[in-house]
């Protein structure tokens, strides 16, 4: 029987959710509301929709390989060059390319947890070696990471904010971070969720590109700009560590439709504007019922709410809600998190709980 190497063996897949109506008929519910994946309620902008629908009759042919016109928007909005941008599917295969680029078997790769799980997932996958760093306070301990950098550390990831506890690092931390950080050591910040913070604190990734340093900011049209189901990310870096990561890039990865919706994305202000409002009025709400439920809760950057729990008792609310309804993401034995919805989205999970509780 063929056997994959142990690295491989001892992988822990990613378990994805199963589809809404197939959990509905499981259950015999109807009108459950998804907050579970982190994506942007009310759905991507028109401007995006009506770029997917003119070009309907062009999937006969294959997307432009380099993204010359999606690299030429963002250039021209990032103020980078194009050669500095790499576009992928989703900021999950960015993550994969930089691993396999600038990681050997043997070598480390220094992470927090809890953090992304894919992170140490690829880092496996690659039969490199992962360093973890507890969070301190649900936030990055940057000090910790910086010590744990040894000569065989290739790369440090730092979800900036982070998933799942939606809690951000500052500038005055990143740049005491930075200052720590050894030549030939690739940073990765992944800020898939950087639109939405308001904190005046947030480290600006964008200084340590422009310096020159050996960072890849990545970053998602999946959450804000609701393109989740096109999967299409892009990172910034300079172009020699681009250079390095197209190399084993394989051709055309990345849609013909995800490139037309994420071009017309790009434009649409308004539509950026209305979700952070809706997110922020939802993050209100969901905090003030929480207080009055005596829910603990870790306070969020993102678009979404990292709720700890009594040991072991995650699985149960989990199943508990989802007969209500409600699907949300445990995470592991302690903890659940919960997407930020629209209004009627977040009564419905307010209503469930307290059902629950009662």
């Amino acid at each position: 029987m063929l056997k994959p190497p142990d690295h491989i063996k001892s992988i822990k897949p990613y378990v994805p959710g199963k589809p809404v109506e197939e959990l509905e008929r499981e259950l015999g519910i109807k009108g459950s509301v998804k907050l579970a994946s982190n994506e942007n309620p009310l759905g991507p902008s028109p401007l995006a929709v009506s770029a997917l629908r003119k070009g309907l009759k062009d999937h006969n042919r294959y997307p432009d390989g380099s993204c010359f016109y999606l690299k030429s928007a963002l250039s021209g909005k990032l103020q980078v060059s194009p050669d500095e941008i790499l576009l992928g599917n989703g900021s999950n295969e960015l993550i994969e390319l930089a691993v396999r680029t600038f990681l050997s078997p043997g070598d480390e790769a220094v992470m927090a947890h809890p953090s992304f799980v894919v992170y140490s997932m690829i880092v496996q996958a690659v039969n490199g070696n992962n360093i973890i760093v507890p969070l301190k306070e649900w936030r990055h301990d940057l000090e910790a990471m910086a010590s744990a950098i040894t000569g065989k550390t290739k790369i440090v990831f730092i979800a900036n904010p982070n998933n799942p506890t939606g809690t951000i690092n500052t500038s005055t931390e990143m740049d005491a971070f930075m200052q720590r950080v050894p030549d030939g050591t690739l940073v990765v910040v992944d800020e898939a969720y950087y639109e939405y913070v308001s904190s005046p604190d947030y480290a600006d990734s964008m200084k340590y590109f422009r310096e020159g340093r050996d960072i890849l900011i990545l970053r998602t049209f999946s959450k804000i700009y609701g393109l989740a189901g096109l999967r299409i990310g892009y990172g910034l870096a300079k172009a020699g560590i681009m250079s390095e990561m197209n190399k084993v890039r394989q051709p055309f990865n990345v849609s013909l439709p995800a490139q037309r919706a994420a071009v017309a994305a790009l434009q649409d202000e308004k539509h950026l504007a209305r979700t952070r409002r809706t997110n922020e009025k939802g993050k209100r709400y969901l905090y003030k019922e929480f207080d009055a439920l005596n829910i603990k809760y870790v306070p969020t950057e993102g678009n979404f709410i990292y709720v700890p729990l009594p040991e072991g008792t995650a699985s149960r609310l989990y199943h508990d809600l989802l007969l209500e309804g409600v699907i949300i993401r445990p995470m592991g034995p302690d903890a659940i998190r919960v997407t930020i919805g629209l209004p009627e989205e977040n009564r419905r999970l307010i209503e469930a709980l307290k059902k629950i509780n009662d």
